[in-house]
Protein backbone atom coordinates (compact mmCIF):
# COMPACT_ATOMS: atom_id res chain seq x y z
CA UNK A 1 0.00 0.00 0.00
CA UNK A 2 0.98 3.60 -0.45
CA UNK A 3 2.30 5.67 2.41
CA UNK A 4 1.98 9.23 2.43
CA UNK A 5 3.80 12.17 4.84
CA UNK A 6 1.45 15.39 5.15
CA UNK A 7 1.42 18.29 7.26
CA UNK A 8 -1.80 18.93 8.73
CA UNK A 9 -3.09 20.54 12.00
CA UNK A 10 -3.09 18.64 14.93
CA UNK A 11 -5.27 19.00 18.35
CA UNK A 12 -2.48 19.35 20.58
CA UNK A 13 -4.24 22.08 22.91
CA UNK A 14 -2.78 24.30 25.83
CA UNK A 15 -4.97 24.09 29.01
CA UNK A 16 -7.81 26.40 29.13
CA UNK A 17 -8.56 26.20 32.75
CA UNK A 18 -12.13 25.47 32.39
CA UNK A 19 -14.39 24.49 35.00
CA UNK A 20 -15.94 20.84 34.20
CA UNK A 21 -17.89 20.69 31.70
CA UNK A 22 -17.30 23.77 29.74
CA UNK A 23 -15.78 23.69 26.45
CA UNK A 24 -13.13 25.20 25.55
CA UNK A 25 -13.01 28.75 23.74
CA UNK A 26 -12.75 28.16 20.18
CA UNK A 27 -10.51 30.81 19.49
CA UNK A 28 -8.45 29.63 22.53
CA UNK A 29 -8.56 26.49 20.88
CA UNK A 30 -7.35 27.60 17.38
CA UNK A 31 -4.66 29.84 18.71
CA UNK A 32 -3.16 26.15 20.68
CA UNK A 33 -3.11 24.31 17.33
CA UNK A 34 0.48 22.98 16.66
CA UNK A 35 1.70 21.91 13.70
CA UNK A 36 2.60 18.14 12.78
CA UNK A 37 3.09 15.52 10.55
CA UNK A 38 0.29 12.69 9.96
CA UNK A 39 1.51 9.79 8.15
CA UNK A 40 -1.86 8.81 6.45
CA UNK A 41 -4.13 12.07 4.93
CA UNK A 42 -7.54 12.73 6.32
CA UNK A 43 -10.55 12.59 4.10
CA UNK A 44 -11.13 15.39 1.99
CA UNK A 45 -14.74 14.32 0.57
CA UNK A 46 -16.90 12.85 3.54
CA UNK A 47 -20.14 14.21 4.29
CA UNK A 48 -22.48 14.15 7.52
CA UNK A 49 -24.61 11.07 6.19
CA UNK A 50 -23.89 7.75 7.29
CA UNK A 51 -22.46 6.12 4.22
CA UNK A 52 -20.46 3.29 2.68
CA UNK A 53 -17.64 5.27 1.32
CA UNK A 54 -17.22 7.29 4.23
CA UNK A 55 -16.48 4.20 6.03
CA UNK A 56 -14.50 3.00 3.98
CA UNK A 57 -12.24 5.46 3.85
CA UNK A 58 -11.64 5.24 7.51
CA UNK A 59 -11.19 1.77 7.50
CA UNK A 60 -8.92 1.57 4.93
CA UNK A 61 -6.75 3.98 6.06
CA UNK A 62 -6.69 2.82 9.55
CA UNK A 63 -5.63 -0.28 8.41
CA UNK A 64 -2.97 0.51 6.41
CA UNK A 65 0.37 -0.71 6.45
CA UNK A 66 1.76 2.20 6.91
CA UNK A 67 0.63 2.29 10.49
CA UNK A 68 2.19 -1.31 11.26
CA UNK A 69 -0.97 -3.08 12.56
CA UNK A 70 -2.32 -0.27 14.97
CA UNK A 71 0.19 -1.31 18.05
CA UNK A 72 -0.20 0.96 21.43
CA UNK A 73 3.43 2.56 22.38
CA UNK A 74 5.02 2.25 19.13
CA UNK A 75 5.75 5.24 16.32
CA UNK A 76 3.41 4.05 13.91
CA UNK A 77 0.45 2.86 16.30
CA UNK A 78 0.60 6.25 18.57
CA UNK A 79 0.56 7.49 14.52
CA UNK A 80 -2.89 6.35 14.18
CA UNK A 81 -3.93 7.69 16.99
CA UNK A 82 -2.89 10.91 16.24
CA UNK A 83 -4.55 10.44 13.38
CA UNK A 84 -7.66 9.42 14.86
CA UNK A 85 -7.61 13.11 16.63
CA UNK A 86 -6.99 15.05 13.48
CA UNK A 87 -9.90 13.39 12.10
CA UNK A 88 -12.04 13.92 15.15
CA UNK A 89 -11.01 17.76 15.20
CA UNK A 90 -11.50 17.89 11.32
CA UNK A 91 -15.13 16.99 11.77
CA UNK A 92 -15.42 19.22 14.52
CA UNK A 93 -15.48 17.70 17.96
CA UNK A 94 -13.84 19.53 20.51
CA UNK A 95 -11.52 17.98 22.72
CA UNK A 96 -12.51 15.60 25.37
CA UNK A 97 -9.29 14.74 27.10
CA UNK A 98 -6.61 16.11 29.64
CA UNK A 99 -5.27 19.51 29.71
CA UNK A 100 -7.44 20.52 26.60
CA UNK A 101 -6.44 18.03 24.25
CA UNK A 102 -8.03 14.72 22.47
CA UNK A 103 -5.56 12.33 24.60
CA UNK A 104 -6.06 10.83 27.81
CA UNK A 105 -2.13 9.58 28.60
CA UNK A 106 -2.14 6.08 29.48
CA UNK A 107 0.95 4.71 30.85
CA UNK A 108 1.74 0.82 29.59
CA UNK A 109 4.55 -1.56 30.01
CA UNK A 110 5.66 -3.66 26.63
CA UNK A 111 7.30 -7.06 27.66
CA UNK A 112 8.37 -9.71 25.20
CA UNK A 113 9.45 -12.51 26.25
CA UNK A 114 12.87 -14.28 24.79
CA UNK A 115 12.12 -17.73 23.88
CA UNK A 116 15.61 -18.56 23.84
CA UNK A 117 16.37 -18.21 26.87
CA UNK A 118 13.17 -18.74 28.51
CA UNK A 119 11.45 -22.49 29.56
CA UNK A 120 8.25 -23.94 31.34
CA UNK A 121 9.38 -27.69 31.77
CA UNK A 122 7.22 -30.11 33.65
CA UNK A 123 9.28 -33.11 35.20
CA UNK A 124 6.91 -36.87 35.28
CA UNK A 125 7.39 -38.28 38.56
CA UNK A 126 10.15 -41.24 37.40
CA UNK A 127 12.25 -38.25 36.95
CA UNK A 128 11.82 -37.53 32.94
CA UNK A 129 12.07 -33.95 31.81
CA UNK A 130 8.94 -32.93 30.14
CA UNK A 131 9.59 -29.64 28.30
CA UNK A 132 7.11 -27.44 26.60
CA UNK A 133 8.18 -26.67 22.82
CA UNK A 134 7.00 -22.58 22.90
CA UNK A 135 4.39 -21.70 20.39
CA UNK A 136 3.75 -25.88 19.59
CA UNK A 137 3.10 -26.82 23.24
CA UNK A 138 2.86 -23.91 25.18
CA UNK A 139 2.66 -19.98 25.16
CA UNK A 140 3.90 -18.45 28.40
CA UNK A 141 4.71 -14.90 30.08
CA UNK A 142 4.79 -12.65 32.75
CA UNK A 143 3.26 -10.11 34.36
CA UNK A 144 5.63 -9.12 36.63
CA UNK A 145 7.57 -6.15 35.70
CA UNK A 146 10.42 -5.08 37.86
CA UNK A 147 12.51 -7.53 37.01
CA UNK A 148 13.92 -8.95 33.61
CA UNK A 149 14.64 -12.27 34.93
CA UNK A 150 12.54 -14.47 36.42
CA UNK A 151 12.88 -18.73 37.23
CA UNK A 152 11.34 -20.58 40.00
CA UNK A 153 12.43 -24.08 41.23
CA UNK A 154 10.36 -27.60 41.04
CA UNK A 155 6.69 -26.92 42.31
CA UNK A 156 3.61 -29.10 42.39
CA UNK A 157 1.62 -28.91 40.09
CA UNK A 158 -2.44 -29.25 40.83
CA UNK A 159 -5.49 -29.50 38.47
CA UNK A 160 -8.19 -26.98 39.94
CA UNK A 161 -10.95 -27.16 37.53
CA UNK A 162 -11.93 -24.47 36.36
CA UNK A 163 -10.39 -22.12 38.75
CA UNK A 164 -13.69 -20.42 39.95
CA UNK A 165 -14.48 -19.27 43.27
CA UNK A 166 -18.16 -18.26 42.71
CA UNK A 167 -19.97 -17.48 45.80
CA UNK A 168 -23.56 -16.56 44.10
CA UNK A 169 -22.92 -20.11 42.28
CA UNK A 170 -21.81 -21.87 45.76
CA UNK A 171 -18.92 -23.23 43.87
CA UNK A 172 -14.93 -22.95 45.09
CA UNK A 173 -13.19 -25.04 42.65
CA UNK A 174 -9.75 -24.29 44.88
CA UNK A 175 -11.86 -25.53 47.69
CA UNK A 176 -10.29 -25.06 51.31
CA UNK A 177 -6.53 -26.19 50.24
CA UNK A 178 -3.48 -24.02 50.60
CA UNK A 179 -2.10 -23.69 46.85
CA UNK A 180 0.54 -20.80 47.74
CA UNK A 181 3.41 -22.05 45.98
CA UNK A 182 2.27 -24.58 43.26
CA UNK A 183 1.78 -25.03 39.61
CA UNK A 184 -2.16 -25.28 38.84
CA UNK A 185 -3.59 -26.30 35.65
CA UNK A 186 -6.99 -24.82 34.90
CA UNK A 187 -9.68 -25.52 32.22
CA UNK A 188 -10.76 -22.58 29.73
CA UNK A 189 -14.86 -21.24 29.89
CA UNK A 190 -16.91 -22.38 32.92
CA UNK A 191 -19.19 -25.71 34.10
CA UNK A 192 -21.96 -24.49 32.85
CA UNK A 193 -20.94 -24.83 29.07
CA UNK A 194 -19.33 -28.36 29.94
CA UNK A 195 -23.02 -29.64 31.06
CA UNK A 196 -25.39 -27.25 29.36
CA UNK A 197 -27.46 -26.92 32.74
CA UNK A 198 -28.87 -23.86 32.15
CA UNK A 199 -29.18 -23.73 36.38
CA UNK A 200 -25.29 -24.08 36.80
CA UNK A 201 -23.69 -20.84 36.72
CA UNK A 202 -25.39 -19.22 33.17
CA UNK A 203 -25.76 -22.37 31.34
CA UNK A 204 -24.01 -22.41 28.00
CA UNK A 205 -23.56 -18.72 28.10
CA UNK A 206 -19.98 -17.89 29.15
CA UNK A 207 -19.92 -15.66 32.56
CA UNK A 208 -17.09 -13.57 33.68
CA UNK A 209 -15.33 -16.65 35.41
CA UNK A 210 -14.74 -18.37 32.33
CA UNK A 211 -12.92 -15.53 31.00
CA UNK A 212 -8.61 -16.58 30.97
CA UNK A 213 -8.59 -12.49 32.35
CA UNK A 214 -10.51 -14.01 35.74
CA UNK A 215 -8.67 -16.93 35.93
CA UNK A 216 -5.59 -15.73 35.64
CA UNK A 217 -6.62 -13.15 38.55
CA UNK A 218 -8.01 -15.90 40.73
CA UNK A 219 -4.63 -17.69 40.51
CA UNK A 220 -3.08 -14.66 41.55
CA UNK A 221 -5.25 -14.13 44.79
CA UNK A 222 -4.79 -17.97 45.81
CA UNK A 223 -0.56 -17.33 45.84
CA UNK A 224 0.00 -19.99 43.23
CA UNK A 225 3.42 -19.69 41.47
CA UNK A 226 2.02 -20.28 37.78
CA UNK A 227 -1.11 -20.80 36.14
CA UNK A 228 -1.63 -22.65 33.19
CA UNK A 229 -5.06 -22.61 31.25
CA UNK A 230 -5.64 -25.47 28.92
CA UNK A 231 -6.69 -24.70 25.58
CA UNK A 232 -9.78 -26.28 23.44
CA UNK A 233 -11.27 -24.49 20.48
CA UNK A 234 -15.09 -24.79 21.06
CA UNK A 235 -14.97 -23.72 24.98
CA UNK A 236 -12.50 -20.98 24.38
CA UNK A 237 -13.75 -19.89 21.08
CA UNK A 238 -10.77 -19.58 19.09
CA UNK A 239 -7.79 -21.92 17.90
CA UNK A 240 -4.31 -22.23 18.79
CA UNK A 241 -3.07 -19.82 16.22
CA UNK A 242 -5.08 -17.29 17.98
CA UNK A 243 -3.29 -18.23 21.19
CA UNK A 244 0.30 -18.12 19.51
CA UNK A 245 -0.56 -14.82 17.30
CA UNK A 246 -2.30 -12.79 20.49
CA UNK A 247 0.43 -14.10 23.24
CA UNK A 248 3.41 -13.95 21.10
CA UNK A 249 6.04 -10.99 20.53
CA UNK A 250 5.24 -8.01 23.01
CA UNK A 251 2.85 -8.17 25.65
CA UNK A 252 1.12 -4.79 26.79
CA UNK A 253 -0.02 -4.06 30.16
CA UNK A 254 -0.84 -1.39 32.34
CA UNK A 255 1.53 0.30 35.06
CA UNK A 256 1.01 -1.66 38.14
CA UNK A 257 1.59 0.80 41.54
CA UNK A 258 3.16 -2.87 42.93
CA UNK A 259 4.93 -3.54 39.70
CA UNK A 260 2.91 -7.08 39.28
CA UNK A 261 4.34 -8.52 42.39
CA UNK A 262 0.89 -10.14 43.05
CA UNK A 263 0.68 -11.68 40.27
CA UNK A 264 1.90 -15.70 39.47
CA UNK A 265 5.27 -15.71 38.12
CA UNK A 266 4.49 -17.32 34.96
CA UNK A 267 0.80 -17.75 33.10
CA UNK A 268 0.66 -19.27 30.23
CA UNK A 269 -1.43 -21.50 27.68
CA UNK A 270 -1.01 -25.34 27.03
CA UNK A 271 -2.49 -27.18 24.06
CA UNK A 272 -4.89 -30.23 25.00
CA UNK A 273 -2.53 -32.51 23.58
CA UNK A 274 0.21 -31.12 26.11
CA UNK A 275 -2.44 -31.23 28.75
CA UNK A 276 -3.09 -35.30 27.94
CA UNK A 277 0.29 -36.51 28.21
CA UNK A 278 1.06 -34.68 31.31
CA UNK A 279 -1.75 -36.06 33.14
CA UNK A 280 -1.43 -39.20 31.79
CA UNK A 281 2.15 -39.18 33.18
CA UNK A 282 1.03 -38.50 36.33
CA UNK A 283 -1.62 -41.55 36.48
CA UNK A 284 -4.60 -39.30 35.24
CA UNK A 285 -7.15 -38.88 32.77
CA UNK A 286 -7.62 -35.79 31.36
CA UNK A 287 -11.12 -36.18 29.90
CA UNK A 288 -12.12 -38.11 33.34
CA UNK A 289 -10.92 -35.28 35.13
CA UNK A 290 -12.47 -32.59 33.11
CA UNK A 291 -16.17 -34.93 33.88
CA UNK A 292 -15.45 -34.49 37.76
CA UNK A 293 -14.47 -30.40 36.80
CA UNK A 294 -17.55 -29.98 36.03
CA UNK A 295 -19.40 -31.47 38.99
CA UNK A 296 -21.30 -29.42 42.55
CA UNK A 297 -18.50 -29.84 45.03
CA UNK A 298 -14.94 -30.48 43.04
CA UNK A 299 -12.15 -30.16 44.66
CA UNK A 300 -8.82 -29.75 43.46
CA UNK A 301 -6.64 -32.82 42.45
CA UNK A 302 -2.60 -32.94 42.55
CA UNK A 303 -0.72 -34.54 39.81
CA UNK A 304 0.94 -37.16 41.90
CA UNK A 305 4.99 -36.33 41.61
CA UNK A 306 4.46 -34.07 38.59
CA UNK A 307 7.07 -31.25 38.87
CA UNK A 308 7.02 -27.89 37.28
CA UNK A 309 9.65 -25.27 36.83
CA UNK A 310 10.39 -22.20 34.21
CA UNK A 311 12.47 -19.28 33.79
CA UNK A 312 11.76 -16.22 31.85
CA UNK A 313 13.65 -13.73 30.56
CA UNK A 314 12.46 -10.76 29.14
CA UNK A 315 12.91 -6.80 27.82
CA UNK A 316 10.55 -4.54 29.20
CA UNK A 317 10.14 -1.06 28.15
CA UNK A 318 8.09 1.56 30.04
CA UNK A 319 5.96 3.28 26.93
CA UNK A 320 2.51 5.54 26.94
CA UNK A 321 0.09 4.99 24.60
CA UNK A 322 -3.44 7.01 24.52
CA UNK A 323 -6.89 7.02 24.42
CA UNK A 324 -8.57 9.80 22.11
CA UNK A 325 -11.36 11.44 23.36
CA UNK A 326 -13.61 14.00 21.23
CA UNK A 327 -16.49 15.64 22.73
CA UNK A 328 -19.90 17.41 21.17
CA UNK A 329 -20.80 19.33 24.40
CA UNK A 330 -24.94 19.71 25.10
CA UNK A 331 -27.28 22.73 24.59
CA UNK A 332 -29.43 21.99 27.01
CA UNK A 333 -28.02 19.71 29.83
CA UNK A 334 -24.40 19.88 29.37
CA UNK A 335 -23.62 17.89 32.28
CA UNK A 336 -25.05 14.47 31.28
CA UNK A 337 -23.25 12.06 28.15
CA UNK A 338 -24.17 9.89 25.47
CA UNK A 339 -20.96 7.73 24.83
CA UNK A 340 -19.77 5.81 21.90
CA UNK A 341 -16.63 3.73 22.25
CA UNK A 342 -14.43 1.67 19.80
CA UNK A 343 -11.05 0.73 20.26
CA UNK A 344 -8.24 1.80 17.77
CA UNK A 345 -5.07 -0.28 18.63
CA UNK A 346 -4.66 -3.65 16.96
CA UNK A 347 -2.01 -6.59 17.78
CA UNK A 348 0.83 -4.70 15.55
CA UNK A 349 4.23 -5.69 13.81
CA UNK A 350 5.27 -9.32 14.81
CA UNK A 351 8.35 -10.04 13.18
CA UNK A 352 8.93 -13.17 14.92
CA UNK A 353 5.16 -14.67 14.13
CA UNK A 354 5.58 -17.20 11.54
CA UNK A 355 1.74 -18.28 9.82
CA UNK A 356 0.43 -19.06 6.81
CA UNK A 357 -1.82 -20.91 4.84
CA UNK A 358 -1.64 -24.77 4.74
CA UNK A 359 1.71 -26.33 3.35
CA UNK A 360 3.54 -22.95 4.18
CA UNK A 361 6.20 -22.82 7.10
CA UNK A 362 6.21 -18.87 6.87
CA UNK A 363 4.21 -16.13 5.78
CA UNK A 364 5.77 -13.11 4.97
CA UNK A 365 3.00 -10.50 6.21
CA UNK A 366 3.47 -9.92 9.68
CA UNK A 367 1.55 -6.58 9.95
CA UNK A 368 -1.73 -7.83 11.91
CA UNK A 369 -3.71 -4.55 10.05
CA UNK A 370 -6.64 -5.10 12.21
CA UNK A 371 -9.56 -4.13 9.38
CA UNK A 372 -12.49 -5.91 10.83
CA UNK A 373 -10.83 -5.68 14.26
CA UNK A 374 -11.57 -2.67 15.20
CA UNK A 375 -10.81 -0.28 12.21
CA UNK A 376 -14.57 -0.60 11.26
CA UNK A 377 -15.47 0.24 14.75
CA UNK A 378 -13.35 3.46 15.02
CA UNK A 379 -14.46 3.92 11.53
CA UNK A 380 -17.87 4.02 12.83
CA UNK A 381 -17.08 5.99 15.89
CA UNK A 382 -16.07 8.63 13.61
CA UNK A 383 -18.90 8.12 10.99
CA UNK A 384 -21.04 8.84 13.92
CA UNK A 385 -19.23 11.70 15.36
CA UNK A 386 -19.12 13.67 12.09
CA UNK A 387 -23.11 13.20 11.42
CA UNK A 388 -23.94 14.22 15.05
CA UNK A 389 -21.51 17.39 14.71
CA UNK A 390 -23.72 18.48 12.22
CA UNK A 391 -27.07 19.53 14.82
CA UNK A 392 -27.60 20.79 17.73
CA UNK A 393 -26.81 18.25 21.09
CA UNK A 394 -29.39 18.72 24.18
CA UNK A 395 -26.97 16.70 26.00
CA UNK A 396 -23.51 16.15 25.11
CA UNK A 397 -21.65 13.61 23.61
CA UNK A 398 -18.41 11.81 24.25
CA UNK A 399 -16.56 9.63 21.12
CA UNK A 400 -13.83 7.76 23.04
CA UNK A 401 -11.60 5.84 20.84
CA UNK A 402 -9.36 3.92 23.56
CA UNK A 403 -6.14 1.93 23.36
CA UNK A 404 -4.63 -1.68 24.79
CA UNK A 405 -7.95 -3.22 23.61
CA UNK A 406 -5.95 -6.43 22.60
CA UNK A 407 -4.17 -6.63 25.81
CA UNK A 408 -7.31 -7.28 27.78
CA UNK A 409 -9.54 -3.96 27.91
CA UNK A 410 -6.78 -2.16 29.54
CA UNK A 411 -7.00 1.37 27.76
CA UNK A 412 -11.03 0.93 28.65
CA UNK A 413 -10.18 -0.24 32.52
CA UNK A 414 -7.92 3.31 32.43
CA UNK A 415 -11.22 5.54 31.42
CA UNK A 416 -13.33 3.64 33.61
CA UNK A 417 -11.15 4.39 36.52
CA UNK A 418 -10.36 7.89 35.57
CA UNK A 419 -13.19 9.24 34.17
CA UNK A 420 -13.07 12.47 32.24
CA UNK A 421 -16.70 13.04 32.98
CA UNK A 422 -18.38 11.36 36.23
CA UNK A 423 -19.50 7.72 35.48
CA UNK A 424 -22.88 8.97 36.92
CA UNK A 425 -23.30 11.80 34.10
CA UNK A 426 -23.23 9.61 31.48
CA UNK A 427 -26.49 7.92 30.44
CA UNK A 428 -25.51 5.47 28.16
CA UNK A 429 -23.27 4.17 25.97
CA UNK A 430 -22.76 2.04 22.91
CA UNK A 431 -19.53 -0.23 21.88
CA UNK A 432 -18.45 -0.66 18.57
CA UNK A 433 -16.11 -3.50 17.96
CA UNK A 434 -15.23 -5.94 15.02
CA UNK A 435 -17.91 -5.40 11.87
CA UNK A 436 -17.95 -8.43 9.98
CA UNK A 437 -18.29 -6.41 6.00
CA UNK A 438 -21.02 -9.04 4.54
CA UNK A 439 -23.74 -7.30 3.27
CA UNK A 440 -27.20 -6.52 4.08
CA UNK A 441 -28.72 -8.55 7.11
CA UNK A 442 -32.39 -8.72 8.13
CA UNK A 443 -31.03 -8.79 12.52
CA UNK A 444 -28.14 -7.44 14.93
CA UNK A 445 -27.35 -9.53 16.94
CA UNK A 446 -27.07 -7.89 20.39
CA UNK A 447 -23.84 -9.62 22.57
CA UNK A 448 -25.27 -10.44 26.22
CA UNK A 449 -28.96 -10.08 25.31
CA UNK A 450 -31.39 -9.16 27.88
CA UNK A 451 -29.47 -7.10 29.75
CA UNK A 452 -30.72 -3.12 29.29
CA UNK A 453 -33.39 -1.07 27.99
CA UNK A 454 -31.07 0.15 25.21
CA UNK A 455 -32.26 -3.04 23.46
CA UNK A 456 -35.51 -1.93 23.45
CA UNK A 457 -34.52 1.28 21.56
CA UNK A 458 -32.39 -0.53 19.14
CA UNK A 459 -35.78 -2.81 18.69
CA UNK A 460 -37.83 0.00 17.59
CA UNK A 461 -34.80 1.73 15.26
CA UNK A 462 -34.32 -1.82 13.97
CA UNK A 463 -37.89 -1.82 12.81
CA UNK A 464 -37.37 1.22 10.58
CA UNK A 465 -35.36 -0.68 8.49
CA UNK A 466 -37.10 -3.60 8.21
CA UNK A 467 -34.90 -5.66 10.82
CA UNK A 468 -35.11 -7.58 13.83
CA UNK A 469 -32.73 -8.35 17.09
CA UNK A 470 -31.41 -12.23 17.66
CA UNK A 471 -29.46 -12.71 20.95
CA UNK A 472 -26.13 -14.02 20.59
CA UNK A 473 -26.09 -17.40 18.94
CA UNK A 474 -23.12 -18.42 20.86
CA UNK A 475 -23.12 -17.35 24.22
CA UNK A 476 -20.50 -19.27 25.60
CA UNK A 477 -17.91 -17.52 23.77
CA UNK A 478 -18.19 -15.29 26.08
CA UNK A 479 -18.06 -12.31 24.08
CA UNK A 480 -20.00 -9.63 26.27
CA UNK A 481 -16.71 -10.01 28.62
CA UNK A 482 -14.38 -9.70 25.63
CA UNK A 483 -14.87 -5.80 24.69
CA UNK A 484 -14.50 -2.53 26.24
CA UNK A 485 -17.83 -1.93 26.76
CA UNK A 486 -17.78 -4.27 30.04
CA UNK A 487 -15.29 -1.71 31.48
CA UNK A 488 -17.78 0.63 31.53
CA UNK A 489 -20.42 -1.59 32.66
CA UNK A 490 -18.86 -2.86 35.51
CA UNK A 491 -19.06 0.76 36.94
CA UNK A 492 -23.05 0.84 36.15
CA UNK A 493 -23.25 2.28 32.77
CA UNK A 494 -25.78 0.91 30.53
CA UNK A 495 -23.93 -0.57 27.54
CA UNK A 496 -25.19 -1.51 24.24
CA UNK A 497 -22.74 -3.91 22.08
CA UNK A 498 -24.59 -5.27 19.17
CA UNK A 499 -22.99 -6.66 15.99
CA UNK A 500 -23.91 -7.04 12.59
CA UNK A 501 -26.62 -9.71 11.82
CA UNK A 502 -26.33 -13.73 10.73
CA UNK A 503 -29.01 -13.34 8.51
CA UNK A 504 -27.95 -11.81 5.20
CA UNK A 505 -30.81 -10.76 2.93
CA UNK A 506 -28.54 -12.63 0.11
CA UNK A 507 -27.93 -16.58 1.42
CA UNK A 508 -29.86 -16.29 4.64
CA UNK A 509 -28.57 -17.71 8.18
CA UNK A 510 -26.39 -20.42 6.55
CA UNK A 511 -24.38 -17.44 4.67
CA UNK A 512 -24.16 -15.45 7.54
CA UNK A 513 -22.45 -18.22 9.84
CA UNK A 514 -20.49 -19.25 7.06
CA UNK A 515 -19.21 -15.78 6.43
CA UNK A 516 -18.01 -15.47 10.22
CA UNK A 517 -16.89 -19.13 10.50
CA UNK A 518 -14.70 -18.10 7.96
CA UNK A 519 -13.41 -14.57 9.15
CA UNK A 520 -12.83 -16.40 12.85
CA UNK A 521 -10.55 -19.08 10.96
CA UNK A 522 -8.90 -17.29 8.58
CA UNK A 523 -8.32 -14.10 9.91
CA UNK A 524 -9.13 -13.25 13.80
CA UNK A 525 -6.08 -12.25 15.04
CA UNK A 526 -3.79 -12.89 11.84
CA UNK A 527 -2.21 -10.76 9.43
CA UNK A 528 -4.95 -11.80 6.97
CA UNK A 529 -7.31 -9.17 8.63
CA UNK A 530 -6.90 -6.84 5.68
CA UNK A 531 -9.16 -4.20 3.92
CA UNK A 532 -10.43 -4.95 0.74
CA UNK A 533 -12.07 -3.38 -1.89
CA UNK A 534 -14.21 -6.02 -2.48
CA UNK A 535 -16.23 -5.43 1.41
CA UNK A 536 -20.00 -5.05 0.47
CA UNK A 537 -20.11 -2.35 3.45
CA UNK A 538 -23.67 -1.85 2.89
CA UNK A 539 -25.00 -3.82 5.98
CA UNK A 540 -22.14 -2.11 8.33
CA UNK A 541 -23.76 0.52 7.02
CA UNK A 542 -26.90 0.13 8.50
CA UNK A 543 -25.71 -0.96 11.71
CA UNK A 544 -24.21 2.39 11.83
CA UNK A 545 -27.03 4.47 11.27
CA UNK A 546 -28.92 2.25 13.97
CA UNK A 547 -26.27 3.36 16.39
CA UNK A 548 -26.43 6.77 15.58
CA UNK A 549 -29.99 7.04 15.34
CA UNK A 550 -30.16 5.20 18.98
CA UNK A 551 -27.85 7.65 20.46
CA UNK A 552 -29.35 10.79 18.83
CA UNK A 553 -32.50 9.45 20.52
CA UNK A 554 -30.92 9.56 23.96
CA UNK A 555 -28.97 12.55 23.09
CA UNK A 556 -31.99 14.23 22.25
CA UNK A 557 -34.16 13.70 25.33
CA UNK A 558 -34.15 13.27 29.14
CA UNK A 559 -33.98 9.53 29.27
CA UNK A 560 -31.85 7.49 31.38
CA UNK A 561 -32.13 3.90 30.03
CA UNK A 562 -31.38 1.41 32.99
CA UNK A 563 -30.38 -2.10 33.55
CA UNK A 564 -33.21 -4.59 33.36
CA UNK A 565 -34.39 -5.80 37.20
CA UNK A 566 -31.77 -8.14 38.62
CA UNK A 567 -29.00 -7.71 35.58
CA UNK A 568 -25.77 -8.09 37.32
CA UNK A 569 -24.62 -4.18 36.74
CA UNK A 570 -28.00 -3.14 38.35
CA UNK A 571 -26.95 -2.51 42.04
CA UNK A 572 -23.74 -0.47 41.23
CA UNK A 573 -25.60 1.80 38.71
CA UNK A 574 -28.35 2.78 41.47
CA UNK A 575 -25.42 3.33 43.94
CA UNK A 576 -23.72 5.43 41.49
CA UNK A 577 -26.59 7.81 40.70
CA UNK A 578 -27.67 7.82 44.36
CA UNK A 579 -24.63 9.90 44.60
CA UNK A 580 -25.28 12.81 41.76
Amino acid sequence: MKKYLISASLIVLAACGAEKNEAPEPQAEADAVEETALLMPLPTDTTTDITSKDLAVRIETLADDTFEGRGPGTETGEAAADWVAAEMKRIGLQPGGEDGTYFQTVKMVNQTVDLSASNLTFTAPDGTEMPMEPKKDAVFWTKRQNTDHISFDPTDVVFVGYGAVAPEYDWNDYGDQDLSGKTVIILVNDPGFATGDPDLFKGKAMTYYGRWTYKFEEAARQGVTAAIIIHETEPAAYGWDVVTGSWSGAQSDLVRSNGGEDRAALEGWITRDAAEKLFATAGLDLEEMKQAAKTPGFKPVPLEGMKASGEITQTIEQLESRNVIGMLPGKTTPDEYMLYTAHWDHLGKKPEQKTGAPGEDFYADQIFNGAVDNATGTAALLEIAEAMAAQDLDRSAIFAAVTLEESGLLGSAYFAEHPTVPLNEIVAGINMDGALPIGRTKDMVVIGYGASELEDMLKDVLATQDRVIKPDSKPEAGYFYRSDHISLAKKGVPMLYADGGEDKRDGGIAAGKAAAAVYTAERYHKPMDEYSEDWDLEGFKEDVQAFYDVGTQIAQSDEWPTWYPGNEFEAVRKESLSKK
